[in-house]
């Protein structure tokens, strides 16, 4: 939120990426951004992978986005990342909104996912 409140909406995504990563630093949350995850196909890896925006704490994936509308497409961009780690929780952070939408994607079981707006 604190973003959302300095910056509005209107900015690239990747200026929000900064200022996203600037407060997790100023409030000590632990963080790895851009991390990348191995896919696999029939037990053979890809070479290919998946980068999350942001791991935070280790177990949620915070995925942001600049757009007009949050589609299905960016849903399941994170639920791809939940089942490629293997993470339960993932955010979806629409700044391009008025009013900032944030979206709680849960990965309960293998093949199952759910979702939950907040």
């Amino acid at each position: 939120m604190s973003v959302y409140n300095e910056l509005g909406c209107g900015f690239l995504e990747k200026v929000y990426q900064e200022a996203f990563e600037l407060e997790l630093k100023a409030r000590n949350i632990p963080y790895e951004r851009e991390k990348a995850s191995r896919l696999y196909y029939r037990g053979i890896q890809l070479k290919q992978e998946y980068i999350a925006d942001f791991i935070c704490y280790g177990k949620i994936i915070v995925e942001l986005k600049a757009v007009s509308e949050l589609t299905d497409i960016h849903r399941s961009q994170v639920f791809n990342y939940l089942k490629a780690t293997n993470l339960d929780l993932g955010l979806l952070v629409n700044f391009g909104e008025t009013p900032l939408k944030v979206e709680r994607l849960f990965n309960y079981r293998k093949n199952q996912i759910n979702q939950i707006n907040p």
